[in-house]
């Protein structure tokens, strides 16, 4: 079945990203990596000036292991067809991203020292923030583009300090000083001037602090601060922006009132930067940044939502390209979490429509049904689907004084039996991820390539468009 994204991405040469002008695989020792990296920037160089974006929009689907796409699509399938449908993802998809940090830090990376892979071009120590394992402070592709004039936002569904977005706009040692990230947010400056024209996420708690009230700061200097999602349709484009829209992150889709926010969001921050940008252009941050937590939780139901809503995303963004072919969009993620696997236990079964009718996220639904008289009847609810006898019973050791995360356990055990899903871990795993890409040098990033390139490669295109 032909999607209309699809028909869309064929109108904007989607051919031309099947090309793989990058090697398709390539070995890890030092001096062949060397070789590699020379050669990926030689193909972005070897590109005319005509192709290059005027506006690139990053996108990082954080924890997004090529599990979870195939997952998703076939939680998006129509059982009443034979194919099983395709997804926007399957219509870009054009490479694989090695995802190792330095070695230093073994094999498994964090994000933290992914995105700064991504946003710098440099291998750097799990935890590091926009630093090498000198510690020293590296420039970003944001920073770039705001010295060639370009405009600069992001927006992410996490607290706009967390791993990723921190790793594009500052430097810390850790990603966890999440009050001196905030700081820097504020402090650091480019030619005098902030480093993100906008910024949306959440993060109330890191930026109204008792010793300094940041949000107050960036008012005093022009900042138009916004707190919830309606106020999104009456920003200005003529004056920078600043929207937390929760503390520690935006609720889970499952829970939200807008349950595809990073879609709300993009609506909202493309048409802002690309408003009164004239020939200068743009360079965008997204991050759905809660695939992984649903990773790290084994929660498929939440890491189903959330990928709906990147979805969602990557929808708005091929109609958006098609509307303006100056724009290139490149997707990955910064690794694989969670171990997923699409069927378990030597069960040749996986099945989706146990999690497509979902009312709320685990943790809500564990939280709520301590106050509920009867709670198989509570959980059968907001899961969609009666629970079976031998489920009930499960439930009938959870008291309020279980500690959260056993009780959201025992549901999403049943949550896993019921659809066959696999985890290996808690944590990250070091398989390569998927690459997909769209718009003018999107063939570039075809083929498999180590995660610094990527940002070797937007440096190249950005000097490229924008560089006098």
């Amino acid at each position: 079945m032909t999607t209309p994204y699809l028909t869309a991405l064929s109108r904007i040469a989607i051919a031309t990203v099947s090309i793989l002008s990058v090697a398709s695989c390539a070995p890890v020792a030092d001096d062949v990596n060397a070789a590699t990296e020379q050669k990926d920037a030689a193909n972005v160089s070897a590109q005319p000036s005509a192709a290059a974006p005027k506006n690139i929009i990053m996108v990082i689907a954080d924890g997004m292991g090529p599990a979870y796409v195939s997952a998703y699509r076939y939680f998006m399938d129509n059982p009443d067809t034979e194919a099983v449908e395709t997804t926007v993802f399957d219509g870009i998809l054009v490479g694989t991203v090695r995802t190792y940090p330095h070695q230093q830090s073994g094999v498994v990376t964090d994000s933290a020292a992914s995105a700064t892979a991504m946003s710098t071009g440099v291998k750097s120590y799990n935890g590091a923030v926009g630093m090498g394992v000198d510690k020293q402070p590296l420039e970003t592709v944001l920073h770039r583009a705001h010295k060639l004039g370009l405009k600069t936002g992001l927006a992410v569904t996490s607290h706009i300090v967390h791993a990723t977005p921190a790793s594009y706009m500052v430097a810390n040692e850790a990603r966890g000083n999440y009050a001196q990230i905030a700081d820097s947010f504020y402090d650091d400056r480019i030619n005098g001037e902030h480093l993100a024209d906008i910024m949306l996420g959440a993060g109330w708690g890191h930026f109204i602090r008792e010793d300094r009230n940041l949000v107050e700061l960036f008012q005093a200097d022009g900042y138009q601060y916004i707190d919830s999602y309606d106020q999104l349709s009456s920003i200005d484009p003529s004056v920078p922006v600043l929207g937390l829209f929760g503390d520690g992150s935006l609720p889970w889709a499952l829970d939200d009132i807008d349950p595809t926010r990073l879609h709300t969001l993009t609506k909202a921050i493309v048409p802002y930067l690309a408003a009164d940008t004239q020939d200068s252009g743009y360079f965008l941050l997204l991050e759905a940044s809660q695939i992984d937590w649903a990773g790290h939780g084994n929660d498929i139901a939440s890491a189903m939502a959330e990928m709906h809503d990147l979805a969602k995303t990557m929808e708005y963004l091929v109609d958006y390209v098609e509307a303006h072919p100056d724009t290139l969009v490149i997707l990955t993620a910064d690794h694989s979490t969670g171990g997923l696997t699409i069927g378990a236990v030597s069960d040749y079964r996986w099945d989706a429509s146990y999690i497509q009718n979902f009312k709320k996220s685990v943790p809500t639904i564990a939280a709520n049904m301590l106050t509920e008289t009867d709670k198989g009847q509570y959980v059968s609810d907001m899961f969609g689907f009666a629970l079976n006898q031998q489920e009930i019973d499960s439930l009938d050791v959870i008291n309020a004084d279980m500690n959260p995360r056993a009780v959201q356990a025992i549901l999403k055990d049943i949550i896993n039996t019921r659809t066959n899903t696999g985890w290996t871990t808690s944590g990250h795993t070091a398989v390569d991820v998927d690459m997909f890409a769209f718009g003018p040098s999107a063939q570039v990033f075809a083929g498999n390539q180590n995660n610094t390139d990527i940002a070797e490669k937007i440096f190249t295109l950005l000097d490229q468009a924008h560089k006098k």
